[in-house]
């Protein structure tokens, strides 16, 4: 009969110590959705989005930005770590638990402006030099679109740079991320919209349903009193449509 007490006492302690374990929330510097600075801790529509959902939680967290690939590798392989924000496709849906959505994303192709680039539509891009970083959607749809030249960075900036000196020709970035670039003066212009995707929250499949479940409804819950919307405009961008 000792056996049994035992076994039920370590479920009980597992399951404690799990709900005490500190959630690591992953990203990457993608202003105005993750802004780095050292003077101060992250911030950004994302990031402020966290921190909301977050807010009067029971379990620890914290922030981590890194370049993408590693976010992404980590939220996969490290028990109560999350990643955010990752496009929900269907080749990532089954490996983590989600939380959706922290924003929709509408990807475009962009060049430097005055740079030569003549291309109008997909097919024409086809011919160009077109850069993303490593682990981000964007690389994926790029091969099942059949672009016969990718040029692969570990970050985001490290790709708008190689833009702007042209180094490369095109690259792909949000909607919403080109019109803060472009309100800044930085020299891109569209070419052609990629692809539309819902993001969020991409939590390790060990995590528990329960704390998946706490963290959906309060977003959900920020979504539908307005919160949400508010951070967005705070930083200067209209909210995603329903």
């Amino acid at each position: 009969m000792k056996a049994p007490a035992l076994t039920l006492s370590l479920i009980f302690a597992a399951g404690h110590a799990a709900a005490d374990e500190t959630l690591l929330f992953t990203t990457e510097s993608y202003p105005p959705f993750v802004i780095e600075d050292a003077a101060s801790p992250p911030r950004g529509i994302s990031v402020d989005q966290i921190r909301g959902i977050m807010a009067g939680s029971d379990l620890d967290y914290r922030i981590e930005v890194m370049p993408w690939a590693r976010a992404i590798a980590l939220a996969e392989t490290q028990p109560a770590t999350c990643v955010f924000s990752a496009a929900q496709t269907p080749e990532r849906k089954p490996r983590f638990k989600w939380v959706m959505p922290l924003a929709k994303s509408r990807s475009i192709l962009v060049k430097h402006r005055n740079a030569g680039v003549a291309a109008q539509t997909i097919d024409e891009a086809k011919a160009f030099t077109v850069g993303t970083h490593r682990s981000d959607y964007t690389e994926t749809v790029l091969q099942k679109l059949k672009f016969p030249k990718i040029d692969i960075s570990s970050t985001f900036d490290v790709t708008l740079a190689k833009l702007l000196r042209d180094r490369i020709d095109l690259m792909p970035m949000s909607q919403d991320v080109y019109e803060q670039l472009h309100k800044r003066g930085v020299e891109i212009e569209k070419v052609a919209q990629l692809t539309e995707q819902s993001l969020g929250i991409a939590c390790n499949r060990n995590v528990p349903w329960q704390t998946i479940k706490t963290l959906q409804t309060k977003l959900d819950r920020m979504i539908a009193d307005g919160t949400q919307a508010r951070i967005y405009r705070a930083h200067g961008l209209e909210p995603p449509l329903p």
